[in-house]
């Protein structure tokens, strides 16, 4: 009888946590609170928003005058997917899951750059998740079908390709083929290869020009490096074992169970066209660094943003697994301030000294900024800030805690 008793108590406790926990409902519908309901000093949140209005980023609205401006003008840099103007400077402050402040336009759709990065890890989980891939440590050529390229036949001379190879295989060759799904996620394969036009030494280059076509390749894992040409195939990749479109993944899979609105896009580019099963499949980017990637509202960056503090959990159901979320918050060997792309850690506080060493952020240029600090239960959306800003953003919330 003692220990029917306990069981009740226990499951009667349970219950009462899980009611405690909020999760918004479906697009608009998320409730809000005044900061001093949740514990927070209002005065110090006012300051918060302040700041960051005060920050924005002194960049061109244009993103694709801005790409030009920066990215455009690397090797290779013309624009190859879509560009949208941004809005304002807009800002959301999340506390125990419910809306505490929002600025801007929070329901404007913008790009997000490589905040992408974390929605195509998020869909990588998935697969993870189905058993498609069945550990990270695994190569990732065993996995990988020949890739046909979409191609329109403008009646070029057959006898010009002959002999020459009608299908894409990536990780193939002595380097290629040592590297991992890990590999991949954490940027650190040093991926040899052109895909979508773009040589993977075009991208951040350095300034040795001698070096870019010539260099030694890095054993995969040893040397971290931010690359979008990579970031591109492993998207590829991932297309290539879940035989589906990944935003008709991610939609189905994340955003709809977590009540993301309609309204957001993740975009490839013009020439990202593969086969696959038959069906024309459009590969997506991983960012916006040639155009394309994730186009959202600060409302659904939220929502995501919530996602991963509770560690894939939306509504008792377990939408990524709290495996995944782990392994996506764990440091990456060459790089401990980074995790699984885009989870970059605050494990040396090297960007934001404020928070707590557990805390972590999604992050693209911008600045967009989704802040996860599960110590505090507290997520901070800031779009459109000077990267120098991000600290002064979350201290002042922080400053806020009571």
């Amino acid at each position: 009888m003692r220990r029917l008793l306990i069981l009740l108590l226990l499951i009667v406790s349970t219950s009462a946590l899980q009611a405690q926990t909020y999760y918004p409902g479906s697009w608009g519908d998320w409730e809000k609170r005044s900061p001093e309901e949740v514990g927070l000093n209002a005065d110090k949140i006012q300051e918060a928003i302040e700041y960051a209005q005060a920050e924005e980023s002194d960049n061109p609205r244009s993103m694709e005058e801005n790409h030009y401006g920066t990215f455009g003008r690397e090797p290779f840099g013309d624009g190859i997917g879509p560009f949208k103007d941004r809005g304002p400077q807009t800002g959301i402050i999340i506390k125990n899951g419910y809306i505490i402040a929002e600025w801007g336009d929070p329901f404007r759709v913008d790009m997000t750059h490589s905040v992408t990065k974390s929605f195509l890890t998020t869909t990588v989980g998935v697969a993870y998740d189905r058993g498609l891939i069945r550990n990270v440590d695994d190569k990732v050529d065993p996995y990988m079908a020949p890739i046909y390229f979409m191609e329109w036949d403008n009646n070029q001379n057959k006898a010009d390709q002959f002999k020459e190879s009608k299908v894409f295989q990536p990780f193939k060759g002595e380097h290629n083929s040592k590297i991992t799904w890990n590999h991949l996620l954490r940027q650190t394969s040093d991926w040899k290869g052109t895909l979508w036009g773009k040589p993977d030494w075009a991208d951040r280059p350095s300034g040795e020009r001698s070096e870019w076509m010539t260099r030694d390749r890095f054993e995969p894992g040893t040397e971290w490096e931010y690359n979008d040409v990579r970031v591109n195939l492993l998207a590829l990749a991932a297309m290539n074992v879940l035989r589906e479109p990944l935003p008709k993944v991610l939609r189905e899979e994340v955003m709809d169970k977590i009540g993301a609105s309609p309204t957001w896009r993740w975009m490839g580019y013009k020439n990202s066209w593969v086969i696959i099963d038959g069906q024309q499949m459009q590969a997506v980017s991983g960012g916006g660094h040639w155009g394309g990637g994730m186009f959202i509202s600060a409302r659904d960056q939220a929502r995501f943003g919530l996602l991963t503090l509770r560690n894939g959990k939306w509504k008792g159901e377990q939408v990524i697994s709290e495996e995944w979320n782990k392994m996506a918050q764990s440091p990456t060997e060459a790089n401990t301030n980074y995790g699984f792309m885009n989870w970059f850690l605050n494990v040396n506080k090297d960007r934001i000294p404020s928070a707590p060493t557990t805390a972590f952020f999604h992050l693209g240029a911008g600045t967009n900024m989704v802040y996860v600090d599960q110590e505090n239960d507290l997520v901070i959306v800031a779009r459109w800030i000077k990267g120098s800003a991000m600290d002064g953003v979350v201290s002042r919330v922080l400053d806020a805690v009571e």
